[in-house]
């Protein structure tokens, strides 16, 4: 039986244990977690819209269980001013066996990076700034 992915966009700290615990499922024999964290500047600031996100995150988790077989899927992504070395997104996946998770995972913060109307900036010198290919059209 197909679980429907869990998908969030929050404005508070993202916990990946909690998210990969989403995900755990006897059927299972590989749990993949990544992490996106801010790196190199002392925080970024991110802008969603909303409801077209949490769909747009929705129907990519979706498609990627069914490609790959995935057991679950678990999507949370961070708004507002995320600190140095926090996680901005989490994605977790599980399979029967770790192919399957590892190319789920990937094609899943591939596709939302590509696809998920949310937008970045980077502190600066004490100044945001939007970051290049992320900023709304």
């Amino acid at each position: 039986m197909e679980r429907a992915p869990h998908v969030a966009i929050r404005d508070e700290e993202l916990d990946p244990g909690a998210i990969t615990a989403r995900v755990t499922d006897p059927r299972a024999g590989a749990v993949i977690t990544f992490s996106g964290v801010t790196r190199e500047v002392p925080s970024l600031d991110y802008e969603a819209y909303g409801e077209m996100a949490e769909k747009t995150i929705r129907e990519i988790a979706l498609d990627a269980q069914r490609r790959h077989g995935l057991t679950a899927v678990a999507v949370e992504h961070r708004t507002g001013t995320v600190a140095l070395s926090e996680p901005s997104v989490v994605v977790a996946v599980s399979a029967g066996h770790r192919p399957e998770a590892f190319e789920g995972a990937r094609e899943i913060i591939d596709e939302l990076k590509a696809r998920v109307p949310i937008w970045k900036r980077e502190e600066r010198d004490g100044a945001y700034v939007d970051v290049e290919g992320t900023v709304p059209s």
